[in-house]
């Protein structure tokens, strides 16, 4: 009962309070328009041959809050022999569409020498929510209108390409960034074909995409370098 009285709540103020569609898409462009958002907005992977970019989890989270009247999360059901029952979902209020997905994590992590049981609840919240922030993504993108997420994924490529730092000290950042998946300069340099300190602000872009690929869990390192 209170889990119902809860639903028509939401439903009754969402209604009260419906979203300008307007008034929502400035605010998501805007948010686009933020460096910071920006940079890790796209990702970037292979697929057929040919390289395929889309919105990563941070940009999907930022167009949930701005588009308004939604709620969206991950929640684990349950945690018993060594795997976790977990829920994404997305919920649009206002018109309540609505996409979820359940599916367990073992408490395993893959390795290059091989597998091995993880123990530490700490690591094994940090796997849940890792591979929960993929089907969260999937379950946001689902709802929100996809002409919407075309037009915020186009923002953050204007966005990055008109603020893409070429410095130095921005190319150390980069290369302590790749370091994490033991990407080395030479391996970057080999990808981008001229030296590190001739770069080019479109290859910065491209960069980073890769990186947020890699930070996301969507594709490797191998898959680049």
């Amino acid at each position: 009962q209170r889990a119902v009285a809860e639903v028509q709540a939401a439903m009754m103020i969402a209604r009260m309070n419906p979203r300008d569609p307007i008034a929502a898409m400035d605010r998501i462009l805007n948010a686009c328009a933020r460096p910071t958002l920006a940079e890790a907005a796209v990702y970037q992977y292979s697929r057929g041959g040919s390289d395929v970019s889309g919105p990563s989890i941070r940009l999907a989270e930022a167009m949930a809050q701005s588009w308004g009247n939604m709620q969206f999360g991950i929640r684990e059901l349950d945690q018993r022999n060594g795997e976790s029952t977990v829920q994404a979902f997305a919920w649009d209020v206002e018109t309540n569409t609505r996409r979820e997905v359940t599916f367990q994590i073992p408490h395993v992590r893959h390795t290059k020498k091989g597998q091995y049981k993880l123990e530490d609840p700490r690591d094994i919240y940090e796997m849940v929510a890792n591979q929960g922030a993929r089907r969260l993504r999937a379950c946001i993108l689902a709802v929100i209108p996809g002409d919407v997420t075309e037009a915020a994924v186009t923002q953050c490529e204007v966005t990055m390409k008109t603020k893409a730092d070429t410095s130095p000290e921005a190319m150390k950042k980069m290369l302590e960034a790749f370091a994490a998946y033991d990407v080395t300069k030479e391996q970057i340099e080999a990808r981008i074909q001229r030296r590190l300190d001739a770069i080019q602000p479109a290859q910065v872009v491209s960069l980073k995409k890769i990186y947020a690929s890699l930070r996301d869990g969507m594709s490797t390192a191998a898959d680049w370098f």
